[in-house]
């Protein structure tokens, strides 16, 4: 385990924490479209116990929100030879819900992959979790997740800010084994390069939350 810890780094490396489940999460997302960069994933029964909070990946985000917390978003990323890009620095700032519904601070709206996403009041992002979970294993050459540590503290930064928080906090690659999964907060500035090497670069990110949603708006979940 790196030598980062989630509330001050916003950002901490679990080693071989799923590497006995690696079958079982591969085959649950086998029939998932591959030519594709990112899969936005809902109603893939075989992979819900693995992400409930009594399940091998769950029981991760179980022990910084609770048994309470619930997965509210995943996508598979894979980057190949036919699927590479790069990404710029950003924050995550949209949840995935059942129904647009219009509630005091909630929006813009937007659909992603035939999802109704909203951006939700920022202290809610706050407070969620992201896991990455590494299918593959992901050297320096092969795209791991670049995150400015402790970006998470700066609140909801302006677009034209991001490079000055960047700089100020430093830049970190997330390298990793398969099998290896990667926890930080969710609004964490981060980007991707794109990758050196040819072949697979596979990564499983699942949202968390121990909250309800305002007003009567809904987690889609997974």
């Amino acid at each position: 385990m790196d030598h980062f810890t989630l509330a001050e780094h916003g950002a901490q490396h679990f080693h071989a924490v799923v590497l006995s489940s690696l079958p079982d999460i591969r085959e649950a997302l086998f029939a998932l479209p591959s030519e594709q960069a990112g899969v936005r994933i809902h109603g893939i029964e075989k992979l819900r116990p693995i992400l409930a909070a009594e399940g091998v990946i769950g029981g991760l985000a179980a022990q910084f929100l609770g048994k309470q917390c619930r997965a509210v978003r995943a996508i598979l990323f894979d980057k190949t030879a036919e699927t590479n890009w790069s990404l710029a620095w950003h924050q995550d700032r949209t949840i995935c819900v059942k129904l647009r519904i219009a509630v005091e601070g909630y929006g813009p709206w937007t659909m992603k992959a035939g999802l109704q996403h909203v951006a939700p009041p920022f202290d809610l992002l706050s407070r969620m979790l992201t896991l990455r979970v590494h299918l593959d294993n992901v050297p320096a050459e092969n795209s791991p997740l670049l995150i400015a540590l402790g970006s998470h503290l700066a609140g909801r930064v302006p677009t034209e800010k991001y490079d000055d928080v960047v700089a100020r906090c430093g830049t970190y690659a997330c390298l990793a084994e398969a099998g290896d999964v990667w926890a930080y907060a969710t609004p964490i500035l981060h980007a991707s390069d794109a990758a050196c090497v040819t072949g697979h670069r596979r990564v499983l990110q699942i949202d968390y939350s121990a909250d309800e949603l305002s007003g009567e708006l809904e987690w889609l979940g997974v």
